[in-house]
């Protein structure tokens, strides 16, 4: 029996209607998709009016949160560790990390730079250029994925620009995200159990760890260029 596949123009043709879609809304309804995006207790709140259907609903927004990369992404992790605490929190953020890499690889791979600018700015895209020219590009994404406060989703859309084969993108996309996911999820996991020393040192923790990955970030985007 022969294996049927989709044409690459039905692909193509699916991927433009998604990406206008998204787009569509971003223009519509960014400011208020900022507002929302932003306000970890409203976050909560409509999760939580989901019922049964939280946890996909939980998992949907962090999905369209790497989708439309310029929305903030820590309030909806710690909304994520507050509602469903530590463990399943984490789960949840790294399967939607996951779907939300995937299919903005996938929108990559299809339109390229004219989807990438209707998202980032030139300065952005000026900013992660030198990875996705590094002959290391693999190891260098891996260790920059790993790095907390570093600019992730633009990472994820330059990463489709290359020829690195999707699953390995997605493979350290998922991987390097889950020091900040863990970070985000376990404060606000104790903050939801009312342990807050345990929680603010947490958080104290997370803010030093991003102090420090920005100046790494920075190190490592010298070297490479340099090189």
């Amino acid at each position: 029996m022969t294996r049927r596949t989709m044409p690459r123009w039905a692909v193509a043709v699916a991927a433009v209607a998604v990406a206008l879609a998204v787009l569509a809304a971003a223009v519509a309804f960014g400011p208020r998709l900022w507002a929302f995006f932003s306000d970890g207790k409203a976050v909560q709140a409509w999760v939580d009016a989901q019922g049964p259907l939280a946890p996909l609903a939980m998992a949907g927004l962090v999905t369209a949160q790497i989708m439309v990369a310029v929305l903030p992404g820590e309030p909806v992790e710690l909304a994520a560790g507050y509602l469903f605490g530590f463990w399943e929190g984490t789960a949840i953020c790294l399967a939607g990390g996951l779907v939300g890499t995937l299919v903005a690889t996938a929108l990559t791979r299809a339109l390229g730079m004219r989807l990438v600018r209707a998202f980032f700015s030139a300065e952005q895209l000026e900013g992660v250029s030198w990875l996705r020219d590094s002959r290391r590009f693999e190891l260098v994404m891996l260790v920059v994925f790993l790095i907390p406060g570093t600019p992730k989703d633009v990472l994820t859309y330059a990463a489709g620009l290359t020829t690195c084969p999707w699953w390995r993108i997605a493979a350290i996309a998922t991987v390097g995200r889950i020091p900040s996911i863990v970070t985000s999820t376990l404060a606000a996991g104790f903050a939801s159990s009312g342990n807050w020393v345990a929680a603010g040192v947490t958080l104290v923790a997370t803010v030093a760890l991003a102090g420090a990955g920005a100046a790494a970030y920075g190190v490592v985007r010298r070297r490479e260029t340099a090189g």
